[in-house]
């Protein structure tokens, strides 16, 4: 056998080792029992943006971790399905709570 043979041989040995990718139709990874839903918090839109306000926020959410953000602060942009993020606006109200 030739060395090209060879080598092709061994490539597809290999190959058919690899474990497929994932389906398009996957579900998404298991979300935690303290998944957030932002959806509970909505009435602390427009409320003063206090540590009171941000943990109702968090409470109400179900989130187990809490992230304010300030007009302008930078943000990472990991997906924490645990966590709620209350942004305030320029006159210290809270102006949106998302999940992530």
């Amino acid at each position: 056998m030739s060395l090209r043979a060879l080598a092709l041989s061994a490539t597809v040995v290999l190959a058919a080792c690899a474990a497929p990718p994932p389906a398009a139709d996957a579900p998404a990874a298991h979300m935690p029992a303290s998944a957030c839903n932002a959806d509970a918090a909505q009435s602390l839109v427009g409320q003063a943006a206090t540590q009171d306000n941000f943990e109702a926020a968090r409470k109400a959410s179900g989130a187990a971790t809490l992230r304010t953000l300030k007009p302008g602060q930078p943000m990472t942009m990991d997906f924490r399905g645990d966590r709620v993020n209350v942004l305030e606006d320029a006159n210290g109200k809270i102006e949106k709570i998302t999940c992530g």
